[in-house]
């Protein structure tokens, strides 16, 4: 039985390889075989679809072209390019890498995968992609979509957020990975798993050029196959957002170096609950001075494990307060500082 599926996978090769070459996305960090764009890109589509990444990917390009110029640029710029992705810390070690690269005098990345996975910030799957993408290694890249595609061919019951079967379809991989092909094998799985055979809805297996080596498809089991753990429900969150507004400049603080949400900036904001009236009356404890206050409206913003309900008012200021606060005008809101989506939303609303 392992034999015959093991024939099964060496005879969707070729398929996948010319299904590929004619049916690819035309996307930017294709354009070339670079291995700092390959880098780049990669990064960035972690936890984050295709479309949404094209105009952070070409600004990015654009404004830190090279190695050294992303280990040189300041944090706040770098995470303020970053703003709207999410998941800063991806951001961060780049700058991480790019610096220990420049430091070690390089000019561009490793060509290998066992260099390339010393480097914070890539793991296995970005380390095969950058490897077999611009160099060429006979690595596999395998991520969610390789996964899925993966355990429906193989008809494989493996839970595949489990670690251990990302690493045996490495291993089971590895071989089949063809010269100079590598970069196209692996690119031709991650396309086909996004646009064909995808994680949400059916898949498009009428027009899939590997349906006849499918196992799922050919047994009726596109519904049970991959198989995937069920996720830990996500802890709920409920905050206040002040959005303090004083001769044209809005507060904001820098968050903790460390966390969720490190190092980006955001408006004052508590824990917990508070109606108008409740609002009013917490400003009057603190001597705040105010001219009007109004609710701008309820947000839910998701992270991994956590979820924030958040209410927020736009507060008016007769006085400026007192406290540590950063007063930052709403053209320096838009190109300075990095605002998270969490409360970027609300002064989308003020602004509208």
């Amino acid at each position: 039985m392992v034999m015959y599926l093991k024939k099964n996978f060496k005879h969707c090769i070729p398929l996948l390889l010319e299904w590929y070459v004619k049916y690819k996305r035309d996307l930017p960090w294709r354009k070339n075989r670079d291995a700092y764009c390959i880098w780049i890109s990669e990064i960035m589509l972690q936890q984050t679809r295709v479309e949404a990444v094209i105009d952070y990917y070409n600004r990015f390009i654009k404004e830190i072209p090279n190695l050294e110029k992303l280990a040189n640029i300041s944090e706040d710029k770098l995470l303020k390019l970053w703003q709207g992705l999410g998941y800063y810390s991806r951001a961060k070690n780049l700058k991480k890498a790019a610096k220990i690269l420049v430091d070690n005098g390089e000019t561009t990345l490793p060509s290998t995968y066992i260099e390339l996975i010393k480097l914070p910030g890539i793991g296995s799957y970005t380390a095969g992609a950058i490897a077999s993408i611009a160099y060429q290694e006979q690595v596999p890249a395998v991520d969610g979509n390789v996964l899925r595609i993966m355990a429906r061919i193989m008809g494989d019951y493996d839970d595949i957020t489990d670690p251990k079967t990302k690493v045996k379809y490495e291993k089971f991989l590895k071989p089949y990975m063809p010269v100079q092909h590598s970069g196209d094998l692996n690119q031709a799985m991650m396309e086909l798993g996004a646009t064909i055979c995808i994680p949400n809805g059916l898949a498009r297996c009428n027009i899939c050029p590997v349906s006849s080596y499918c196992t799922a498809y050919q047994k009726g089991l596109l519904s049970v196959l991959p198989v995937k753990k069920k996720r830990i429900s996500r802890k709920i969150v409920s905050k206040v957002v002040f959005l303090f507004l004083y001769q044209g400049q809005f507060a904001i603080e820098k968050r903790s170096e460390h966390g969720l949400l490190a190092s980006l900036y955001q408006f004052p904001n508590l824990d917990g609950f508070m109606n108008l009236e409740e609002i009013c009356q917490y400003l009057k404890q603190k001597k705040v001075i105010y001219n009007t206050v109004s609710l701008i409206g309820t947000e839910t913003h998701i992270f991994t494990h956590l979820e924030w309900h958040m209410v927020g008012y736009y507060i008016v200021l007769n006085e400026k307060i007192e406290d540590n606060y950063i007063w930052a005008t709403l053209e320096e809101l838009t190109h300075i500082y990095s605002l998270p989506t969490a409360f970027s939303k609300f002064l989308n609303k003020v602004k509208n």
